[in-house]
């Protein structure tokens, strides 16, 4: 393991494939898993998690963008990606690297099909997104018959798959919405298939979805946030393994006198005396600002440290005035999901926010727990 004189996000892989296998276990045999791991695979690692997934025969993995596939193909992964925010003129580099994309528009659809004629003979997978009421990306219902006119025209490409997104799959008080907009897309992949001729892969649900309606699960689920431990719901989150933990340490330790500040603006001014140490991570780091003034915290053997005034760039300061340490000695900004979920709760944000937070600079350290 590092010094714990180190900053570093611990990415545990036995974890992450503990989760993998808990969320597979939700599914008929037949129904395929796409792992998403955008965003450096939620903040953590996405070359590591990616090729460990990949030894667990995943179906699929989704990225945002095309980088993000260059990336995992440069690091020798071979499964199946799907861009889900591909832009224009990026047909060529998608067929180059083996990337399928997702088509959500008229506009993106003929400018792929226009560099693929005059670049391949070969037929490319292209994966259409519909949208079933968040207003985001895709075509409408009302699309199909054109879509499916100009697709069965074009023999470069064929239809791998056709899906869209929940609105509020973690939200039970809003189960009327997420079972309308199952109803939406499966009457808009009947007709389209019945209108193309043949048949593609249907997905749908997200983490939440995939948890709280198998009824949905079509023939693949995609799940991101749950891969790294985080159910949308304390049952579920219960059940899950964190996947990343954050650490760093204290570099010094400074007494503070009534009256005398902390930080930026003096962000804290002491009324009464004040042991402050400071942590080398800042909002550069991804911790963010809203984390200050007390609002956020560390621990330090085991108790907790609220944040001294402004959150810095590069460093953030706790009090320490009734903890037993020293320079030097480890801080855990996060190791259980329930820390992570109540400081997102504390400072008006989510887990996702709080985990894609943290900075490139912060080294991972890969283990294996078992």
């Amino acid at each position: 393991m590092l010094h714990h004189s180190k900053t570093y996000l611990e990415i545990d892989l036995s974890a992450l494939v503990d989760n993998y296998r808990f969320l597979r276990s939700k599914l008929k045999p037949q129904t395929k898993f796409l792992a998403v791991i955008k965003a450096f695979a939620y903040g953590h690692e996405a070359i590591a998690i990616a090729k460990a997934l990949e030894k667990e025969t995943v179906d699929y993995f989704a990225v945002a963008y095309v980088r993000e596939g260059i990336s995992l193909r440069d690091a020798g992964i071979i499964t199946p990606i799907l861009v889900l925010h591909p832009q224009r003129d990026e047909a060529e580099i998608c067929q180059k690297y083996q990337l399928e994309p997702n088509i959500y528009s008229f506009s993106l659809l003929e400018n792929y099909l226009k560099t693929l004629s005059t670049k391949t003979s070969k037929t490319c997978p292209i994966h259409l997104k519909f949208n079933t009421g968040l207003n985001r990306l895709g075509f409408k219902p009302s699309d199909i018959g054109k879509l499916a006119e100009i697709i069965q025209s074009n023999p470069s490409v064929k239809v791998q798959s056709v899906f869209s997104h929940l609105i509020a799959s973690e939200d039970l008080s809003l189960k009327a919405i997420t079972q309308k907009q199952i109803v939406t897309y499966f009457d808009i992949v009947s007709k389209l298939e019945q209108a193309l001729g043949y048949s593609f892969i249907k997905h749908l649900t997200n983490t939440s979805g995939t948890l709280n309606y198998p009824e949905a699960h079509f023939d693949m689920v995609r799940s991101g946030i749950g891969l790294y431990g985080y159910g949308n719901d304390d049952q579920w989150t219960k059940q899950l393994k964190i996947v990343g933990k954050l650490y760093s340490t204290i570099t010094q330790i400074h007494d503070i006198d009534i009256g005398q500040s902390v930080g930026y603006n003096q962000g804290y001014i002491a009324n009464e005396f004040t042991r402050s140490a400071t942590i080398p991570l800042g909002h550069a780091d991804g911790i963010p600002r809203s984390w200050g003034k007390g609002k956020g915290y560390m621990t330090i053997n085991g108790k907790k440290a609220k944040i001294l005034g402004n959150v810095c760039m590069d460093m953030t300061m706790v009090d320490v005035t009734n903890i037993d340490c020293q320079e030097g000695d480890q801080v855990i900004i996060f190791d259980k999901q329930d820390t992570v979920e109540a400081i997102a709760e504390r400072t008006g944000t989510i887990s996702y926010e709080l985990l894609t937070n943290i900075s490139q600079r912060v080294p991972r350290h890969i283990v294996l727990s078992k």
